[in-house]
């Protein structure tokens, strides 16, 4: 019977996960807990933080806030300064290979190389998000009609990808033949990079805002709607002309965070209502990791094994689901 050890964390909590030694929970109040060999309580910003995420070899978090700073903070409790924009409100951010570390504000995005090179791209509208592909320094930037796709270390004109509508979250399959926006309007739309083949995925009551690859590439897990929306990736025309799986369907609640599991065709599901479930694709069969709480799941991440589940709420509520005794 999964187990769950509740965490203290004051405010809503922007991103929870592990790292190499410690499990993680960001606080928009601007606090950083790590949970490993005891508990270890960081500040790094000014004011509030926005956006947190993991480096690609778990070694640390990449954070900023509305202080302009973007704060590289390592699993013991260290941290230091990667880059700063005074006066700007910088709530993108995205960590990609060798190090590089990507950010935004307003109509702009710069790319942070791991040898202090720093890149700037323009855009026309304002940015929506931020991916780095899989392998290579490449960047993609969504925005109001579309994406652009550049490489992050060298000169040159972006590849454009256009699609009316403002395009907000962004990502890339695990084998980089896709690229994903979820946007304004309650859908998804998606680009086979091959071709540049369009690709529709609509029909939710509310913004997708959180999305997650399966182990293997072959779903892409879906928030926005009274079930997990898992769409197949495994034909050659991505979920065209195939339906989607629909896991956890709940008829009260929405979905408003998933996790695909990194090991196994299972995806823990939280509800607006704080529940967390666990499906798996075959069956859809459910195991009720948490029971309703306070708030809104706001965020959830498995370790590196799949047996410990970090997850954080709208209302401040944290903790880390243990599969195993």
């Amino acid at each position: 019977m999964p187990t769950v050890a509740p965490l203290d964390v004051d405010g809503f909590v922007v991103r929870a996960g592990f790292l190499k030694s410690s499990a993680y929970f960001a606080s928009g109040e601007g606090d950083i807990l790590l949970s490993g060999n005891g508990e270890t309580r960081i500040r790094v910003h000014k004011l509030g933080l926005l956006a947190a995420e993991p480096l690609v070899d778990g070694s640390g978090l990449i954070t900023s806030g509305d202080d302009g700073c973007i704060y590289r903070c390592a699993d013991d409790g260290s941290s230091e300064l990667v880059a700063e924009r005074p006066r700007k409100w910088i709530d993108l951010i995205a960590a990609g290979p060798s190090g590089a570390v990507a950010f935004a504000s307003g109509r702009v995005a710069w790319v942070h190389l791991e040898d202090g090179r720093e890149k700037e791209f323009q855009h026309d509208r304002a940015v929506g998000g931020l991916a780095f592909a899989p392998k290579g320094t490449r960047l993609a930037v969504s925005r109001y009609d579309g994406a652009s796709l550049w490489w992050a270390g060298t000169d040159g004109a972006p590849v454009e990808f256009t699609w009316k509508g403002a395009h907000l979250g962004i990502s890339f399959s695990p084998d980089g033949k896709y690229l994903v926006t979820a946007m304004q309007e309650n859908a998804l739309h998606g680009w086979r990079l091959a071709d540049r083949q369009d690709m529709r995925m609509s029909g939710y009551p509310a913004k997708v805002k959180s999305f997650s690859w399966s182990f293997k590439g072959r779903y892409l897990a879906t928030s926005g709607a009274n079930a997990a929306i898992l769409w197949p990736y495994h034909g050659k025309t991505g979920p065209m002309g195939q339906s989607p799986l629909q896991l956890g369907t709940r008829s009260d609640v929405l979905v408003s965070s998933v996790a695909c599991h990194p090991k196994e065709d299972v995806v823990a599901v939280g509800y607006q209502d704080g529940t967390i479930l666990m499906c798996r694709f075959e069956d859809n069969a459910e195991v009720l990791l948490r029971r309703p709480g306070k708030g809104p799941v706001s965020t959830m991440d498995w370790d590196r094994e799949g047996v410990r589940l970090a997850f954080g709420t709208e209302a401040g509520e944290a903790g880390i689901v243990s599969l195993q005794d």
